[in-house]
């Protein structure tokens, strides 16, 4: 049985975690093994239906996790102030990843001492992995004058825009639009694309694909992301083993830094195939529904 550290009160998080004496627990509280299965999940598309954004068909899963006390880590493209909201709509009180990598967000409490290279903001401990929203906004209108005019970042785009293009309702594209180290964009044909991730990777920055827009970033992933915190739950908690879900490009640096990683269908059925990995299972189901498969089969195998 793995530790729920998000919801066990701090001291009890430091006795599991071997920083404070056993006798100092209530007897009837019992230790949890120092082994951890982490895992790491992207939201659109895969959580949550690409259309409705629902996570209706996850709930077994869900809850198997939160009974086995197994850490559910968000990674995803979304924002801090979008992620937070699905973090509540799921009950999820652990680390998340936002931006593609851009920051990792802790809450303040979680681990039993402070974070190195962490900042306090908003109530988190914040480890800050990306570039700055406004050096991508400086590439992107370069970009839109030097190579391709259609290019349009949310940057650019009314909230009307936003909401059209990505079916959000009009509170979630407002948090959608508080972009910090990421800039999704639209526009753009196979020539020109090609090109700007050229330029892009002269400037030191890179393009991903997502299931909805394409992405402008830093050198940072969410695979380098899932890495720094893994580091950080094994400091405290011994041996770690990780699961990353995702259904699309931007996921594969997070698919490849993970044990063992799940690609889930795309709506119309197909497996994203920019998705190049030697060791990857198709998980069978569209979004959500493949995302439950995939977890209640490694829950059930125990290959971790």
């Amino acid at each position: 049985m793995m530790v729920k550290m998000g919801v066990t009160n701090r001291e009890t998080r430091q006795v599991i975690l071997g920083l404070r004496p056993r006798h100092k627990l209530r007897a009837k509280k019992k230790l949890m093994k120092r082994k951890f299965l982490l895992i790491f999940s992207d939201l659109d598309g895969t959580l949550l239906d690409h259309e409705t954004y629902s996570f209706e068909r996850a709930q077994d899963s869900l809850k198997a996790l939160e009974n086995a006390g197994i850490p559910l880590i968000f990674c995803t493209s979304k924002t801090r102030r979008e992620t937070e909201y699905w973090r509540e709509r799921t009950g999820n009180r652990h680390p998340f990843i936002v931006e593609n990598g851009g920051a990792i967000y802790f809450p303040y409490d979680y681990f039993p001492c402070e974070v190195p290279d962490a900042f306090l903001r908003n109530g988190y401990q914040v480890i800050e992995l990306g570039e700055r929203y406004d050096r991508l906004r400086q590439f992107l209108r370069y970009s839109q004058e030097n190579i391709d005019p259609t290019l349009r970042g949310f940057g650019d785009m009314s909230l009307e825009e936003i909401i059209a293009l990505s079916g959000l309702s009009r509170e979630m594209a407002a948090y959608a639009r508080e972009r910090e180290y990421d800039e999704p964009f639209t526009g753009g044909n196979e020539a020109s694309l090609s090109r700007l991730r050229k330029e892009a990777e002269k400037s030191g920055l890179k393009i991903l694909g997502g299931s909805r827009f394409y992405h402008l970033t830093g050198k940072s992933d969410k695979g380098y992301a899932l890495q720094r915190l893994k580091k950080l739950y094994a400091q405290h908690s011994g041996e770690v083993k990780t699961a990353a879900l995702g259904d699309s490009q931007n996921d594969e640096a997070m698919l490849a830094s993970a044990d063992l990683a799940y690609l889930v269908q795309r709506p119309d059925g197909s497996y994203d195939n920019r998705v190049k990995l030697g060791q990857l299972t198709y998980a069978p189901g569209i979004g959500p529904a493949g995302w439950n498969r995939a977890i209640l089969n490694l829950l059930a195998s125990r290959k971790l």
